[in-house]
């Protein structure tokens, strides 16, 4: 987005007008700066907390659960069309109070079980809360999408004060995540209208992968003489 339309961006979400002075709209951008940097560091618990249990993992294991970890926050331009999408005040108060996803974590893992004890690990820790749970593996999506979504809330400690904030964090298998980047490419080609055999072929590709996560599970326990 060029220079310009980002300026406006940012003065419609921080609650001012598209026609601002330049010192108006150096202070805009320090605003949502200052807003979104609590989410970075919002991420950068998480990432720290992954970090830790995979390093564990491989020290007392000889197995890492993880196999990538990607994380990002939302830029102001994407917020300001969320909250024009969900038809929301364009302000900071209403971009805190109803999008979960500022930041977000998606972890890869290698096996379903993976999954679900890397979601517990992480979710048991005491400085953690969770908010929301969505498990589209056990109940997937009409198209066939499947991980397991998890908004929750880790405490940052600023100079200033203590911070409360929410990360979502989206855990899924590499067949998983292999299946959702195609997915989310085809959309983009035809702009959500997608014709229908392609929809259907996606939802065999969806079964199709589950099959192979089960399956590789189960050479894995064989490996492992029955541990998962």
């Amino acid at each position: 987005m060029p220079d310009h339309e980002s300026a406006r961006a940012l003065a419609v979400l921080a609650g001012g007008t598209p026609s601002v002075n330049p010192k108006q709209m150096r202070e805009v951008r320090q605003e949502i700066q200052r807003f979104l940097l609590q989410y970075e560091f919002g991420l950068r618990e998480i990432e720290t907390k992954l970090s830790i249990l995979s390093d564990e993992f491989v020290a007392l294991h000889d197995y890492n659960p993880i196999e990538h970890v990607s994380a990002r926050v939302k830029s102001p331009e994407s917020l300001l069309e969320k909250l024009t999408r969900k038809q929301l005040p364009r302000d900071l108060s209403a971009v805190r109070e109803h999008i979960t996803d500022i930041a977000g974590v998606r972890v890869t893992c290698s096996f379903v079980t993976d999954v679900y004890r890397l979601f517990d690990l992480l979710t048991h820790q005491d400085d953690v809360t969770v908010r929301v749970v969505k498990d589209y593996i056990a109940v997937p999506k009409a198209n066939g999408y499947q991980s397991l979504h998890a908004v929750i809330e880790v405490p940052v400690f600023l100079s200033s004060e203590t911070v409360a904030v929410p990360v979502e964090v989206q855990f899924r298998t590499i067949a998983m995540d292999f299946w959702a980047s195609l997915e989310h490419k085809i959309y983009y080609k035809y702009s959500a209208e997608v014709p229908r055999r392609l929809t259907d072929e996606l939802r065999e590709a969806a079964t199709t992968a589950a099959e192979l996560d089960a399956r590789m599970e189960r050479l894995h326990r064989e490996l492992h003489g029955g541990r998962a």
